[in-house]
Protein backbone atom coordinates (compact mmCIF):
# COMPACT_ATOMS: atom_id res chain seq x y z
CA UNK A 1 0.00 0.00 0.00
CA UNK A 2 1.55 3.03 -1.19
CA UNK A 3 2.42 6.12 1.47
CA UNK A 4 3.20 9.23 2.00
CA UNK A 5 7.01 10.07 1.50
CA UNK A 6 7.12 13.60 1.11
CA UNK A 7 5.45 16.56 1.41
CA UNK A 8 6.22 20.44 0.37
CA UNK A 9 5.10 23.69 1.47
CA UNK A 10 4.64 26.18 -0.93
CA UNK A 11 5.69 30.13 -0.47
CA UNK A 12 5.80 33.68 -1.93
CA UNK A 13 8.82 34.09 0.48
CA UNK A 14 10.48 31.52 1.31
CA UNK A 15 13.21 33.52 4.03
CA UNK A 16 9.82 34.29 5.73
CA UNK A 17 8.43 30.65 5.72
CA UNK A 18 11.82 29.09 6.64
CA UNK A 19 11.78 31.37 9.89
CA UNK A 20 7.98 30.80 10.39
CA UNK A 21 8.68 26.81 10.55
CA UNK A 22 12.12 26.79 12.61
CA UNK A 23 10.55 28.99 14.75
CA UNK A 24 7.91 26.89 15.29
CA UNK A 25 8.57 23.47 15.14
CA UNK A 26 12.31 23.56 14.99
CA UNK A 27 12.44 21.91 11.45
CA UNK A 28 16.49 22.18 9.89
CA UNK A 29 16.51 23.77 6.46
CA UNK A 30 19.04 22.91 3.35
CA UNK A 31 19.13 24.15 0.47
CA UNK A 32 19.28 21.76 -2.19
CA UNK A 33 19.26 22.58 -6.59
CA UNK A 34 20.97 26.06 -7.75
CA UNK A 35 20.43 28.08 -10.57
CA UNK A 36 16.88 28.82 -11.28
CA UNK A 37 15.79 26.00 -8.90
CA UNK A 38 15.13 27.08 -5.45
CA UNK A 39 14.64 24.53 -3.29
CA UNK A 40 15.12 23.84 0.38
CA UNK A 41 14.74 20.18 1.87
CA UNK A 42 13.09 20.27 5.45
CA UNK A 43 13.96 17.73 8.57
CA UNK A 44 11.07 17.46 10.07
CA UNK A 45 13.13 14.88 12.81
CA UNK A 46 14.93 11.64 13.43
CA UNK A 47 15.17 8.86 11.12
CA UNK A 48 14.80 6.68 13.93
CA UNK A 49 11.07 8.26 14.68
CA UNK A 50 8.10 8.35 12.70
CA UNK A 51 7.33 11.08 10.47
CA UNK A 52 8.47 11.89 6.98
CA UNK A 53 10.62 15.23 5.49
CA UNK A 54 9.80 17.43 3.53
CA UNK A 55 10.55 20.75 1.16
CA UNK A 56 9.77 24.45 0.78
CA UNK A 57 9.91 25.79 -2.97
CA UNK A 58 9.06 29.23 -4.14
CA UNK A 59 5.17 29.34 -5.01
CA UNK A 60 4.57 28.73 -8.91
CA UNK A 61 1.94 31.67 -8.84
CA UNK A 62 0.13 33.90 -6.47
CA UNK A 63 -2.81 32.84 -4.36
CA UNK A 64 -5.80 34.27 -4.92
CA UNK A 65 -8.12 33.66 -2.17
CA UNK A 66 -11.44 32.20 -3.64
CA UNK A 67 -10.48 32.11 -7.11
CA UNK A 68 -7.98 29.59 -7.68
CA UNK A 69 -8.98 28.23 -11.11
CA UNK A 70 -8.23 24.72 -12.05
CA UNK A 71 -4.84 25.16 -14.18
CA UNK A 72 -3.14 27.29 -11.48
CA UNK A 73 -0.05 25.87 -10.30
CA UNK A 74 1.25 24.30 -7.17
CA UNK A 75 0.41 26.61 -4.58
CA UNK A 76 -0.27 25.17 -0.81
CA UNK A 77 1.36 22.12 1.44
CA UNK A 78 1.26 19.29 -0.89
CA UNK A 79 1.55 15.60 0.39
CA UNK A 80 3.84 13.45 -2.37
CA UNK A 81 2.72 9.33 -2.00
CA UNK A 82 5.83 6.85 -2.77
CA UNK A 83 4.53 4.89 -5.85
CA UNK A 84 6.41 1.91 -7.63
CA UNK A 85 5.58 3.04 -10.95
CA UNK A 86 4.21 6.57 -11.53
CA UNK A 87 2.74 6.26 -14.61
CA UNK A 88 0.32 3.92 -13.52
CA UNK A 89 -0.47 5.76 -10.84
CA UNK A 90 -1.20 9.01 -13.11
CA UNK A 91 -3.40 6.95 -14.80
CA UNK A 92 -5.27 5.42 -12.12
CA UNK A 93 -5.28 9.20 -10.52
CA UNK A 94 -7.35 10.61 -13.95
CA UNK A 95 -9.70 7.09 -14.28
CA UNK A 96 -10.80 8.02 -11.00
CA UNK A 97 -11.48 11.98 -11.85
CA UNK A 98 -8.35 13.65 -10.79
CA UNK A 99 -6.89 15.97 -13.28
CA UNK A 100 -3.44 16.92 -13.92
CA UNK A 101 -1.63 19.90 -11.98
CA UNK A 102 1.90 19.51 -13.27
CA UNK A 103 2.73 16.70 -15.84
CA UNK A 104 5.41 13.68 -15.23
CA UNK A 105 9.12 15.33 -14.54
CA UNK A 106 12.36 14.23 -12.83
CA UNK A 107 14.07 15.15 -9.95
CA UNK A 108 17.65 15.06 -11.16
CA UNK A 109 19.62 12.16 -9.48
CA UNK A 110 16.56 11.08 -6.98
CA UNK A 111 13.62 9.89 -9.16
CA UNK A 112 10.29 11.38 -10.89
CA UNK A 113 7.47 13.38 -9.66
CA UNK A 114 3.74 14.62 -10.72
CA UNK A 115 0.99 16.49 -9.22
CA UNK A 116 -2.70 16.03 -9.55
CA UNK A 117 -5.48 17.47 -8.06
CA UNK A 118 -7.99 15.37 -6.57
CA UNK A 119 -11.99 15.43 -6.60
CA UNK A 120 -11.81 18.21 -4.41
CA UNK A 121 -9.19 19.99 -5.89
CA UNK A 122 -6.46 19.42 -3.46
CA UNK A 123 -3.10 18.63 -4.48
CA UNK A 124 -1.73 15.05 -4.11
CA UNK A 125 1.97 14.51 -5.04
CA UNK A 126 3.36 11.32 -7.29
CA UNK A 127 7.01 9.96 -6.54
CA UNK A 128 8.33 7.04 -8.29
CA UNK A 129 12.14 6.28 -7.39
CA UNK A 130 14.87 6.67 -10.20
CA UNK A 131 18.09 7.97 -9.27
CA UNK A 132 18.66 7.78 -13.14
CA UNK A 133 16.45 10.59 -13.53
CA UNK A 134 17.26 13.69 -15.31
Amino acid sequence: MPRPVHFEIHTADPARAIAFYEKLFGWEFTTYGGGDFEYWTIKTGESTEPGIDGGLMRRMSDIRPGDIPDDTPVIAFVVTVGVDDIDEYLEKALSHGATTALPKGPVPGMGWVAYVKDTEGNMVGLFQQDATAK
